[in-house]
């Protein structure tokens, strides 16, 4: 079998894919996006102690602002998630969950962290292409109507999105000259330029998907730990962080790469 019935038949086996789960992949897609605000929301309130004092010690801004933080951080997550899921008012809760992003990377110093800071902004792609869904749900009871000028944001969004959603990729790469590592690092290299530019994008998203989810489930099985050591807590974030990023690359399986891509221009070829 040539290189070209390869790549025909893997483009034909995402089609395949896409047509069988289209009813359910965006409900998929959204609550894989939200896991990880749903899951820290969560933890907000269960570890409302530790949170308050690990701000306070921080920051040394007394246990009343300390307070404010951890129940804007539960408030705003799991109010987020719940707009996300019920698919109201979207747009706010895709901003307020932005919002949240920057507040954490500030308070917990991401900032000068650049593994968990590209982690925060692939999580940001994620949001970006909710948030191109929502405008595009919006816009859809004009049908008919031109839009064209109307979707430029959107079609830049996608961009933004897609461009920001490998950053996690880049986490994942191993610096060391064993064969395996050398694979890995080629091929998901290879699959992210494929998915920023936004060629074969579908096939390489999905590729990418289950990669990720094989990779994920490998190293950050917090269930293997006890609940008592500070490593299953890690491993948790680290999970349900990846888990959102699979949630945005599923979101560009269902929805496609957008207009700013090379396979929207093929069309134009």
């Amino acid at each position: 079998m040539g290189q070209n019935d390869l790549m025909g038949t893997a483009e034909d086996f995402a089609d395949q894919f896409l047509r069988v789960t289209k009813q359910y992949l965006p409900h998929v897609a959204r609550l894989c996006l939200i896991s990880t605000f749903l899951e820290d929301g969560v933890r907000m309130w269960f570890q409302w102690g530790e949170q308050r004092d690990y701000i306070n010690t921080t920051w040394n801004c007394g246990y009343l602002l300390a307070s404010c933080f951890v129940f804007l951080n539960l408030l705003g997550q799991l109010t987020g998630c719940v707009l996300v899921l019920s698919r109201n008012f979207v747009q706010y809760a895709c901003f307020g969950l932005f919002g949240i992003i920057a507040l954490q990377t500030i308070a917990y110093s991401i900032l000068w962290d650049l593994k968990f800071l590209m982690r925060n902004l692939a999580l940001g792609g994620g949001l970006l292409l909710l948030l191109a869904e929502s405008r595009s749900e919006g816009k859809s009871m004009f049908a008919g109507v031109p839009t064209m000028r109307e979707s430029s944001p959107k079609q830049y969004m996608q961009l933004g999105g897609r461009v920001l959603l490998v950053l996690m990729f880049m986490t994942l790469l191993h610096f060391d000259a064993s064969f395996f590592s050398v694979l890995q690092n080629i091929v998901g290299t290879a699959l992210m330029v494929l998915v920023a530019i936004g060629f074969k994008t579908k096939l390489a998203a999905l590729t990418l998907v289950i990669w990720l989810f094989a990779i994920n489930v490998y190293f950050n099985a917090f269930w293997t730990v006890p609940v008592y050591k500070p490593m299953h807590d890690f491993l948790k974030y680290d999970f349900f962080q990846t888990m959102s990023v699979i949630g945005g690359l599923l979101l560009v399986v269902a929805l496609g790469p957008g207009g700013v891509s090379m396979d929207e221009k093929k069309k134009e070829w």
